[in-house]
């Protein structure tokens, strides 16, 4: 059974599309089966993938709103052992298409029973707010995987976070688990990040990856050019330490 993990932070702009398809992309390159779904209006995680967000009979707001089945949504083989779920703006309506359906909460669970046995890992890229595509994502997940920024206000969105994921696994998935926290933009030249860091470690609980993801230019061009980082730029920081991670992730030594 694939494990399905929300890449989730309230705060913009943390890396949560980043890191949603370059760990993505790096656990693909371990031969492990992965599928990315784009929770987020904006369809970044489907351009960052070369997918036309644009030009797509079924997206995942066809799928909430119950138009098409969840095969019918799936890209296959964006990238080798990699399949995409895509998004575009037409997502944003769902929020309002969404009021008085039964149940609403529990649709995205519902439709990934299908297929969670297809994949090792599902990943949810989730929209910076705490909506109703959110709430979906995290009742259809085991755990959350928390990005955040190397800043001085990272522990002050953690805690809002941490909040949000104990309201959600008291009241509507009790399994609801922290996958862990993930430090991005991490920049070695500064005391700063290394002070964010050691004041995460010190204050939160949950478990907290080694790997630190470095600010890096080409993981920042990336996306314009429709591949993840291990496509993009094999050889460049921000490739190695998501590959890392993805090691990390699942338990191999570097």
């Amino acid at each position: 059974m694939g494990k399905i993990i929300a890449v989730a932070n309230q705060k913009g702009g943390v890396g949560k599309t980043t890191t949603t398809i370059n760990l993505a992309a790096s656990l693909a390159e371990l031969n492990k089966k992965v599928l990315v779904i784009d929770v987020d209006p904006q369809g970044n995680t489907t351009s960052g993938f070369g997918v036309d967000k644009n030009n797509q009979e079924y997206t995942i707001y066809e799928l909430l709103l119950d138009d098409c089945s969840v095969n019918e949504t799936i890209i296959q083989n964006v990238v080798p052992n990699l399949d995409l779920i895509p998004s575009n703006v037409n997502l944003a309506a769902a929020e309002i298409e969404l009021i008085g359906i039964e149940r609403k909460e529990y649709i995205l669970r519902d439709a990934l029973d299908f297929i969670r046995d297809d994949y090792d890992f599902v990943f949810l890229d989730c929209p910076p707010s705490l909506s109703v595509l959110t709430v979906n994502a995290m009742t259809a997940s085991d755990t959350v995987l928390v990005p955040i920024q190397c800043e001085y206000y990272a522990l002050e969105g953690l805690s809002q976070l941490i909040h949000t994921i104990n309201l959600v696994r008291e009241r509507l998935n009790p399994g609801l688990d922290i996958e862990g926290i993930v430090f991005t933009m991490y920049d070695a030249r500064t005391n700063l990040s290394a002070q964010v860091v050691e004041n995460v470690r010190t204050h939160v609980e949950q478990r907290i990856y080694e790997t630190l993801i470095p600010r890096n230019i080409r993981l920042a061009e990336a996306p314009s050019y429709g591949e993840p980082i291990t496509i993009y730029e094999p050889r460049s920081a921000g490739a190695e330490a998501y590959k890392k991670l993805a090691k990390e992730m699942v338990g191999i030594q570097p």
